[in-house]
């Protein structure tokens, strides 16, 4: 790297040696090395030997030895996501059906097919190929020789409520001529427009879709390839999007690197933009060099390129949706500009893609399975150990250096040619990176719609560029199966869903603004929102770190989130805990409810049996003995004489009743009679009258003989007032003012 020429008082400071390293992630880091000395060599070699090995085996994924996030099939995800497709999610794939090829399944208007499971038909596309159930393996083997790389017309999405499909396909090889047909590719391309649900006759209109300008596409014909003719498709019409080559974008991304690092406010020279030149304000201090910033980013042509696939992918979205047709998309090779439109596409078209779940089905399928050359992209090292034109499978740039007679070849049998320009020596791209910067202005302009935030997004960049994983080294699907990438590398995915469970739903990869039940359907941005801006998080972190911060909302909506959902944690809890103690506290009240209702009762058998011992004991006394009711369990009957003439005598009947041989009392019988009764004056007392008259036992004296004697007169009155003392103690008083256990 070369200073600029520094003012003439700087002469005396000492030179420096300065080593430029320019980072995939817009990053631009110099270092400065001492004079005289062998540092800077010796750091750029290091640099050199990591960054670009001669071999694939040499990556740091190979070199890392075993991961912990180990990759599963991605065989097997491709398949679920065609069962998806097909709308048999009920099936599961696995790596047996695999083997055995009982994936070929299908429903009343697609099939999966196994005719390239060994990837003889064509190398780059995968080992299953969702195409029309009316076709047969047959004429698709013949439609791979009329398309570029054998990559023939297959559906990459479809709609089982419309019927209409999206696919994908290389450009046809109609010759200089552009007057070459084949009658499988047509009869194949006629099978994508089925009829119309609902109509007997009419069919769904084919819109085929070249992602190239008119101008190359013609230029593309005098060297063997080419684009169809309208007439020669059935109800069909062409659409030229007008979107430059892999190396256009290669030089939009390096002025769009230089720019930001030239205007940014943290410069790879140390030197802020606001004191370049001398100024003090924005840009360099006038209105001339803001509006030379502005040009700058203008011409750039970064932000129009972007704007250029997503215009193109919002259209193909629409005609999908708003008129159920059948889109075809092309571009030359049909892995760059094509995956970058019906990804894009399939991304407006399915809300499934917009989860963080499906969108790793959708980079898998239309990024990986269907051969986006992302080891050349990238500029690393494929099977053969060349990052720029591998042996084993060689590849054409998308300019087209086809041979001298690309259609009649053999499928995968293209012979690779020297390159005749600087432009097909170097096939790194940022195809990918533009792709995913698509998809950041969709979130802009969908904040409720995305599952994933722009974090998640950041982070996919860094997992790709840090070459810690395997998913995205070689440039196909054979290619990662030859270099066995999911038995000796790590998954990426893995890694990332580890990195969310680990904080739960309020993870950075997590949109809190999302909302499913808004965006339920397709999504189909006008062209006047469809105007970019430099994808802050990303191309600005290095540059404007301060500025790049436009996540902090989210990071703020997230902590509000998380904070709001463990307040409703704690109120559900404390809910529960309401409803237990109010449910306690009924309980409760019932209880009281019913001891009351039984105190009541017991008072009203009490006041009862009140009574009843007043009727009693005055009934007794009428008959001249004293009635002591007691509750020590006896009953007391006592017979007594006036003290001053007759002896007091006292008799007591117990009222518990023992059991034969067991001697246990009856607890029931508590309540005790105490029955005294008195002899009163012989001359007084009415039944010593009636003694004197009829007891033969009366003496002269005046004296009674019966206690002696035992009078059986008053004592047979005795017994039947104890037998009436009995029937009282049959009452069971204590059954009426007590319940039993």
């Amino acid at each position: 790297m070369k200073l600029p020429a520094a003012p003439r008082q700087t002469d005396r400071s000492p030179s420096r040696r300065l080593l430029q390293v320019i980072g995939k992630d817009m990053r631009i880091i110099v270092f400065g090395f001492r004079p005289r000395t062998k540092q800077r060599r010796a750091v750029y070699d290091a640099l050199l030997r990591c960054t670009k090995p001669l071999r694939i085996w040499d990556l740091y994924a190979f070199a890392s030895g075993p991961s912990t996030f180990t990759n599963s099939d991605p065989k097997v995800r491709l398949l679920d996501e065609y069962f998806r497709l097909l709308g048999l999610s009920s099936y599961h794939a696995s790596t047996r059906m695999i083997e055995d090829g009982s994936f070929t399944l299908s429903n009343e208007l697609w099939r999966i097919s196994s005719l390239n499971s060994s990837y003889t038909m064509c190398p780059t596309y995968p080992f299953a190929l969702l195409i029309p159930r009316s076709t047969s393996d047959e004429e698709l083997l013949q439609a791979s020789t009329f398309r570029g790389r054998c990559r023939l017309p297959v559906i990459t999405w479809c709609n089982r409520d419309t019927g209409a499909v999206l696919a994908r396909s290389a450009q046809p090889l109609v010759g200089i001529m552009m007057n070459m047909r084949s009658n499988a590719d047509e009869k194949l391309v006629a099978a994508l427009c089925t009829q119309i649900f609902g109509s007997r006759e009419q069919r769904r209109k084919l819109y085929i879709a070249d992602a190239r300008p008119r101008k190359n596409a013609l230029a593309n014909g005098a060297m063997g390839g080419g684009s169809e003719s309208s007439s020669n498709y059935f109800q069909s019409e062409i659409v030229f999007f007008g979107i430059d080559n892999i190396h256009a974008m290669r030089e939009s991304l390096v002025r769009l690197r230089d720019y930001l690092d030239t205007h940014g406010s943290t410069s790879s020279d140390g030197m802020s933009s606001f004191l370049r030149h001398g100024g003090w304000t924005w840009g360099g201090g006038n209105l001339s060099s803001m509006s030379a910033s502005v040009s700058t980013l203008g011409d750039s042509g970064w932000l129009i390129h972007v704007q250029s696939v997503l215009a193109g992918s919002a259209w193909i979205a629409a005609r999908v949706a708003l008129e159920s047709a059948s889109v075809l998309v092309h571009c030359s090779d049909g892995w760059d500009r094509t995956t970058q439109l019906v990804s894009l596409a399939s991304l407006l078209l399915d809300p499934y893609y917009r989860t963080i779940k499906g969108f790793q089905a959708l980079v898998e399928k239309d990024w990986l399975a269907f051969g986006h050359p992302f080891a050349d992209r990238a500029g690393m090292p494929s099977l053969s150990g060349s990052g720029s034109m591998p042996f084993e499978l060689s590849r054409q740039s998308s300019t087209g250096s086809f041979s001298s007679s690309p259609s009649r070849q053999a499928s995968g049998s293209f012979t690779s040619q020297a390159p005749a320009t600087s432009h097909t020596q170097n096939n790194y791209s940022p195809i990918f990176l533009q792709w995913v910067d698509c998809v950041s202005q969709l979130l802009r302009l969908y904040p409720l719609a995305f599952e994933f935030s722009s974090g998640f997004l950041v982070d996919l960049l860094d997992s790709i560029l840090s070459c810690r994983f395997g998913n995205f080294l070689c440039n196909s699907e054979k290619e990662r199966q030859q270099a066995g990438i999911s038995d000796s590398c790590g998954c990426l995915w893995v890694y990332m869903a580890d990195m969310r469970a680990s904080h739960g739903g309020y993870h950075v990869h997590y949109n809190p603004f999302y909302e499913p039940s808004k965006h339920n359907g397709p999504l189909l941005p006008p062209a006047a929102a469809l105007a970019p801006t430099v994808w802050p998080q990303f191309h600005l972190r290095w540059a404007c770190p301060m500025e790049s911060q436009a996540g902090e909302l989210e990071a703020q909506c997230r902590n509000m989130s998380k904070r709001f959902t463990e307040l409703q944690k704690a109120k559900e809890e404390t809910d529960a805990r309401v409803k237990e103690t109010t449910a306690t506290m009924e309980s409760l009240a019932a209880e009281l409810r019913n001891e009351k209702v039984i105190s009541t009762s017991a008072k009203e058998l009490a006041s009862r049996a009140t009574r009843e011992s007043a009727a009693i004991k005055r009934a007794l006394q009428s008959l001249g003995c004293k009635v002591h009711f007691s509750g020590d369990g006896d009953r007391t009957v006592g017979i007594e004489s006036n003290p001053t003439e007759i002896p007091q005598k006292s008799v007591y009947f117990s009222s518990k009743e023992e059991s034969a041989g067991s001697g246990v009392s009856n607890e029931k019988s508590e309540l005790s009679v105490s029955v005294t009764v008195l002899a009163d004056d012989v001359s007084n007392n009415p039944i010593n009258r009636f003694c004197e008259s009829l007891c033969p036992l009366h003496t002269r004296e005046g004296g009674c003989r019966w206690p002696d004697a035992a009078c059986a007169q008053f004592g047979s009155q005795f017994v039947g007032l104890k037998a009436n003392f009995d029937a009282f103690d049959r009452l069971s008083i204590y059954d009426r003012y007590f319940q039993p256990e």
